[in-house]
Parts: structure tokens; C-alpha cells; sequence
């Protein structure tokens, strides 16, 4: 396995329940590990107190102002960063479009878009500065092609793997990789409880999109920009 020791990673939604997972995978292979959430008490709970290679940051990411200044100082503690792992987003289904309520709509775009949006726009340009880089997403594949009653997720996530690909011919020449996973449905707990007929092991499980985030952020994928890996388990 790749060793990631000196590398400063950001993890995204580091409290939902695959950020814990990449977080605990990259700090097991020795990175550096910028944590970010809404809460810090959450955070705290998940992963422990700050440390000397391990920093917490409660943020909201879709505040732009916010978002600079958390990660500036991310790398004034820890250096870097070198890798950021987007994952944090958001999920409604249910309507049609034409009955999505504008609150829906409005929230998936900050949750899934302007989240990411604002994270890069901090964070590449010490990656430009210091010609080297990763850029991992968390799209769906239901971002694909357009879902019933999903419209508006769908919409947002395909935004992700678009602006993913856009990141990648714009960043190449700085060997800077920008990749896109997408997930089927994850087996989580709150998955689980939403659908209690169905059959999690079907689903694909945490540790093996962490398994394709690791590689992602690894030197090993130097050659691959702008992917959009579907990732489904037996679904």
C-alpha cells in the first residue's frame, strides 16, 4: 500500500458514514488528515480530539468566505493540502420536477456542488503552486443518465462528475489527477433502515469505495484524469 506520510488529505463530510471510513483508511497509511464537518462535537465524538497530524474543522462548506479561511488554515498547521476527497453531499428523492420543491432543488446544488466548488477553489492553488495534486469526488450513479422522482439529485451529482472533468483538463499540466467515484447504493445503516426488504449485500460497502478513494489519491493513478468510475457491489 501507498505510504501518505507528509501528505496533508482533506476529507469532506469526514462524519458521515464514508468519510469515517477514508478518514480511518488514510490516517492507518500515514497521512496527515484535515477532517471536516458542520459539527465539532460530531466530529469530535467520530474521530477523537485534534492531534498533531489529525485536524478538525466544523465549517460550512457552502459558505465561500468560510471555506477559504478553514482551509488557509489547514495549511498553515499541517501543510499542503496535497489531496482532497470530496465527498460531502446531500440526497432527496421523491417528486417530479415539475413538483421539486425550490427548497429541495436549492439544497442538493449547495450540498453537492457548492460544497465541492468551494473546496477546490481553496485548495488548488497551493496544489498549482506546488505542481502535484489529487482531487477525488463523490458523484452517484444515478448522476448517469436521469432517475424518476430523482430529477433534482440527479442533476446535481452529474454537475459533480462535469465540473470533475472540466477540473482535470484545466489542472493536468500541473500533474494535478481530478477523478470521480460513482457509488451505487452504499450499505449503511441508515440505507438499511430505508429499504429493510432489500438485500445489503448487494450494496457496496465503505471500505470499498475507500479501497478506489486510496488509489485515486495514490501515485499509482498518475496516468487517469478526469475518470468517472461507476462502483457498484452486485447491484
Amino acid at each position: 500500500m501507498t505510504d501518505f506520510s507528509g501528505r496533508t488529505v482533506i476529507v469532506t463530510g469526514a462524519a458521515g458514514n464514508l468519510g469515517q471510513v477514508v478518514a480511518r483508511r488514510f490516517a492507518a497509511l500515514g497521512a496527515r488528515l484535515a477532517l471536516i464537518g458542520h459539527s465539532a462535537e460530531k466530529l469530535a465524538a467520530i474521530h477523537g480530539e485534534d492531534g498533531p497530524d489529525k485536524m478538525l474543522v466544523a465549517v460550512d462548506l457552502v459558505d465561500r468566505t468560510a471555506s477559504t479561511r478553514a482551509i488557509a488554515g489547514i495549511g498553515e498547521r499541517l501543510g499542503g493540502p496535497h489531496i482532497v476527497c470530496a465527498i460531502a453531499g446531500g440526497f432527496h428523492m421523491g417528486e417530479p420536477v415539475h413538483e421539486t420543491p425550490e427548497a429541495a432543488w436549492r439544497g442538493l446544488i449547495d450540498l453537492n456542488v457548492a460544497t465541492l466548488i468551494n473546496t477546490v477553489h481553496a485548495a488548488v492553488p497551493t496544489m498549482i503552486e506546488g505542481r502535484s495534486g489529487k482531487i477525488v469526488t463523490v458523484a452517484a450513479g444515478a448522476a448517469r443518465q436521469g432517475q424518476a422522482a430523482m430529477g433534482a439529485y440527479s442533476a446535481a451529482k452529474s454537475a459533480v462528475i462535469r465540473l470533475t472533468e472540466a477540473m482535470a483538463l484545466e489542472l493536468r499540466g500541473n500533474s494535478i489527477n481530478a477523478n470521480c467515484i460513482l457509488p451505487s447504493i452504499i450499505d449503511t445503516p441508515e440505507n438499511r433502515a430505508a429499504m429493510p426488504k432489500a438485500d445489503p449485500a448487494r450494496w457496496v460497502k465503505p471500505n470499498e469505495i475507500a479501497d478506489l478513494v486510496v488509489f485515486l489519491a495514490s501515485p499509482q493513478s498518475a496516468a487517469i484524469h478526469g475518470a468517472a468510475i461507476p462502483i457498484v457491489g452486485l447491484s
